[in-house]
């Protein structure tokens, strides 16, 4: 394929896991180009391994919670027209919520959603300009539960879920479509960034990443609203939607509370 040809993807959170297998997805079974970023140095290690397919690569290491963060990966990005956004980076919190240091929460908060939407809302209108384009979401199946004990991490998901449906609605006469990839427990470094290697969740066994990027991958490209990686997450999300608040809560309890591990 032409370099011309080659469409463009943007991926962050793409150092590790989910976002680094989005990428990778991107660049053996669709002939993309990426520009990729994330807040860690292995940033650098993950561009050389994708130039080393054939793709061309543009990498930063930044800090997407943040306005410059972002401004600085839309700068990299330049006039190019993007072809997929997959809005990835985000990070987990555990712990009881009075117990988190009000940096720690906040970065979250920025994370996941401040610095996610903000980076949408540069990219997006020159996709609608265009009149193509297509945009991932990672949500996540802890949206649909009070996370006890992870109480922020999962409001972030519950309105990333939410605000990817309501974005898709709005641009639905555009050419752009939008997708929200709702993966659950995910054999990544998540658990261990959030603090939560002693929790029944975060010693339980998890999803392979590069099946979770494969489906979320799919489903973008063929502009579903939605998926749900997982029969046993589908099965969670489908109970999640009968069952009462109060209840959720106290079963995410006994999944996320510190020491419940070694139960």
């Amino acid at each position: 394929m032409s370099e011309d040809l080659r469409p463009l993807a943007v991926v962050t959170g793409a150092s590790a896991g989910i976002g680094y297998e989005l990428a990778k997805h991107a660049i053996e079974h669709h002939g993309f180009d990426v520009i990729i970023a994330a807040d860690r140095p292995e940033i650098v290690e993950a561009a050389q391994a994708f130039r080393a397919m054939g793709a061309n690569v543009d990498h930063i290491q930044v800090d997407l919670s943040t306005r410059e963060g972002v401004d600085r990966l839309v700068e990299l990005v330049g006039d190019r027209p993007v072809d997929a956004l997959l809005a990835n980076a985000g990070h987990g919190l555990g712990h009881a919520f009075l117990e988190q240091p009000v940096e720690d929460w906040m970065h979250v908060i920025d994370t996941n959603i401040t610095g996610t939407i903000y980076l949408v809302q540069r990219l997006a209108p020159r996709m609608v300009e265009r009149g193509q384009g297509r945009i991932l979401f990672t949500g996540s199946i802890a949206g649909f539960m009070p996370g006890t004990f992870q109480a922020v991490y999962n409001g972030t998901k519950a309105f990333i879920d939410s605000f990817s449906f309501a974005l898709r609605n709005e641009l639905k006469d555009t050419g752009v479509t939008v997708t929200c990839l709702m993966p659950g427990p995910t054999d990544t470094d998540f658990f261990e960034r959030a603090g939560m290697e002693d929790t029944k969740v975060g010693t339980d066994k998890k999803d392979d990443p590069a099946m979770v990027a494969k489906v979320g991958f799919h489903a973008m490209m063929r502009g579903e609203g939605d998926v749900v990686a997982g029969f046993k997450n589908k099965v969670q999300a489908t109970m999640a939607a009968v069952t009462p608040q109060t209840g959720l809560a106290e079963m995410h309890r006994g999944m996320a509370e510190p020491g419940s591990g070694q139960k």
